[in-house]
């Protein structure tokens, strides 16, 4: 039986609506909108949570967790203050597997990592803890290459495509990222907490105005010129790389669950459900790919005998 990936969520990757929801309104609103969705999710009978964490930073191509348990602890390089966090998770070491085979079938360079007390990021593990905290779900994360650009980072959402129709699996996948990313240097009253500026925040509305007419394909395009604007977290590789392991269209059900500052960046709760209508299908301006032939055919020389 081929597998489907149900739904997509964008979710916050900073700690504090787990850390410190008491601490500012804001964070604890983001915390309870995290139970309406892991609620949705519950009710989807999903049995597979497919994560891209842009907390999790790789240099040299695309890594993929493999460890079926992993457990230690970690301390977020900003915020230290708020404590320690505990995870102890479960991943599905078999979709990995499956998740590599189907990346390098794309032409991306992939490799799984399973050892202990690998460092899992604090956004895969604020989003599993918030969304899966009984760990009922199994998943599977993959990092967030600095380097890869849009062609690259659709490849790799294919590829989690592949993946999940191959493996028979019903997946919900969850981009964990940031909008703007403009986070304050200094210490603030977390109960004073803001986004960065009035620019960031309309940038921020208008990508989440969009997101919410399920216009994800749309949003895809629109990466590049809301990076520049609102320095996007990780050039919003998180929305490129959701828009094709669901599939380059418009044709979402969106709802905005929520959407507060966080330190100054913008951190928003989206869901994407899948839909019959689309709102508008444009003549896009970026065109997607099917394989990664090296960055701008640099790395690898050009095989004639290969089809994109």
């Amino acid at each position: 039986m081929s597998g489907q990936v149900l739904s997509g969520y964008l979710v916050p990757n900073q700690p504090l609506p787990l850390l410190a929801p008491d601490a500012n309104r804001g964070w604890a609103s983001l915390r309870d909108s995290c139970a309406r969705v892991r609620a949705e999710i519950e009710a989807s009978e999903a049995d597979l949570l497919l994560l891209f964490s842009t907390r999790w930073v790789s240099i040299i191509g695309h890594q993929i967790q493999a460890d079926p348990q992993p457990e230690w602890w970690v301390v977020d390089e900003d915020f230290h203050s708020y404590g320690s966090l505990h995870y102890k998770l479960r991943m599905d070491a078999d979709f990995a597997a499956q998740y590599l085979d189907k990346a390098q079938a794309r032409g991306l360079h992939a490799r799984t990592v399973a050892y202990r007390g690998f460092p899992i990021d604090v956004g895969t593990i604020t989003a599993l803890r918030l969304l899966n905290p009984d760990n009922r779900i199994p998943a599977c994360v993959v990092s967030c290459n600095m380097y890869s650009d849009r062609a690259e980072t659709l490849v790799l959402g294919k590829a989690a495509r592949d993946a999940v129709e191959a493996s028979g699996r019903k997946a919900v996948v969850l981009g964990v990222s940031a909008l703007s990313n403009r986070m304050f240097t200094r210490w603030i009253d977390p109960a004073h907490d803001r986004i960065h500026s009035q620019k960031d925040d309309e940038w921020n509305r208008k990508l989440l105005e969009l997101l919410g007419d399920g216009r994800l394909e749309d949003v895809s395009q629109l990466a590049r010129e809301f990076s520049h604007q609102a320095n996007g977290d990780s050039k919003m590789k998180a929305l490129w790389w959701m828009a094709a392991a669901l599939g380059e269209n418009n044709h979402y059900r969106g709802t905005v669950f929520d959407y507060q500052p966080v330190w100054g960046t913008g951190a928003a709760l989206v869901g994407l459900q899948p839909a019959a209508a689309s709102v508008g299908d444009l003549e896009y301006d970026e065109d997607g790919a099917e394989f990664f032939r090296g960055d701008r055919n640099v790395l690898a020389p050009n095989d004639p005998g290969r089809h994109e």
